[in-house]
């Protein structure tokens, strides 16, 4: 028998969905999660559960950044609007402002980044209470996030490996790199971070868990004067040695546009990612017009052109394929024998790599984007 509690909730999810049939760009779906735990971080939640969605769904959570709440960062990212394109559910963590003031995640705070205390324990208390009344996949949940949502989304992805099949982590930092507000202005400037080894040991001792481990991407711009993108290096520094894979990706390519590297394991499968946007300052990656438009554009939420709520739903298996070349190596490659994919250089959207010429262009309409003029 479903609780009255999960009733209540689809009743609310249905007189949404009377409104309109899909999820118009602009708008957020989402509905309060109420009574998910005992909450010692002291966070709100609010989930979305397509009616249209197969069970068990996938579900994706997702992590705001300061100054945002979970509604204004879902109608910029457009992860309702995908969520009833595709089918699965949706789950926000909010933050309080008694918490933070600036409405942070609390990621650099030893009260808030270990495992079963504080605002982790929290968001693990919304996931548990979305599998239990959402029919939610345990095999399928994704999290990602934005500037300290994307710190917290290191620090769940550290603590909770065991829960999360991949992460996208947007303008943040590694796990455990901080502690404490000094340490935490320092980091995002780009000082002081502890090297590939001392990172991983620091995901290692978060948690019981020893592998496998989720896989995770990197979303950074190279023009971030907010948190520098020497934290996207660290990122990928501290899963490196976890995913037991070398220091040079055996696929460099672009994607819209913009650099991208992918590193296989010994079983072909892609567990890090990275997509730098040239030109891009600190916030979210959108295209707000095209065959891949999602979202809105507004504060730390810019169009640059490639949708990173599209391509995390893509990677993770949500929604379009991904080129097989990106996921995956041939079943018998002799790069896949000997166990360590060659260095290659491939073309993601299916062209030629691109010239000198075209880069410079889009160099220029990305500049144009962000300045407002295109």
């Amino acid at each position: 028998m479903r609780k009255i509690s999960d009733t209540i909730g689809r009743l609310k999810a249905l007189h949404a969905r009377s409104n309109a049939e899909h999820t118009p760009a602009g708008t957020s779906a989402l509905i309060r999660l109420e009574d998910f735990g005992i909450n010692p971080g002291a966070l709100g939640a609010w989930y979305y559960a397509p009616e249209t969605g197969t069970r068990p769904m996938p579900l994706v959570v997702v992590l705001h950044g300061c100054t945002q709440n979970a509604r204004d960062y879902d109608r910029g990212a457009g992860w309702s609007q995908l969520a009833d394109e595709l089918g699965f559910a949706l789950l926000f963590a909010e933050q309080n402002r008694a918490n933070n003031f600036n409405l942070c995640f609390n990621w650099y705070e030893t009260s808030d980044n270990r495992r079963n205390i504080g605002e982790p324990a929290s968001i693990r208390q919304m996931i548990d209470c979305m599998i239990e009344r959402h029919g939610i996949d345990p095999g399928r949940i994704y999290i990602n996030g934005l500037s300290a949502g994307g710190a917290m989304t290191s620090v769940m992805l550290a603590t909770y490996p065991e829960t999360f099949a991949a992460g996208a982590i947007i303008a943040g930092l590694p796990y455990g790199s901080a502690n404490g507000i000094p340490q935490a202005f320092d980091r995002m400037r780009g000082y002081g971070s502890p090297d590939g080894p001392a990172l991983a040991d620091l995901v290692r001792a978060a948690s019981p868990a020893n592998g496998p481990w989720p896989s995770i991407s990197v979303w950074h711009g190279d023009a971030d004067y907010t948190v520098a993108a020497s934290n996207g290096d660290d990122i990928i520094e501290q899963w490196r040695p976890l995913h037991g894979v070398d220091r040079a990706p055996d696929i460099v390519d672009m994607v819209s546009g913009y650099p991208h590297r992918v590193w296989h394991d010994e079983s072909g499968r892609a567990v890090i990612q990275d997509y730098r946007i040239t030109g891009m300052g600190h916030g979210t990656p959108l295209a707000t017009t095209g065959d891949d438009a999602c979202g809105v554009s507004g504060a730390h939420m810019l169009d640059v052109a490639i949708s990173s709520t599209r391509r995390m739903a893509s990677d993770w298996g949500l929604g379009r394929s991904v080129p097989a070349n990106l996921m995956e190596l041939p079943p018998s490659s002799p790069a896949k024998d000997a166990g360590l994919p060659p260095r290659k250089v491939v073309q993601s959207d299916g062209g030629p790599p691109p010239t000198v010429a075209t880069s410079i262009t889009k160099t220029i309409e990305h500049a144009l984007r962000s300045a407002g003029l295109m």
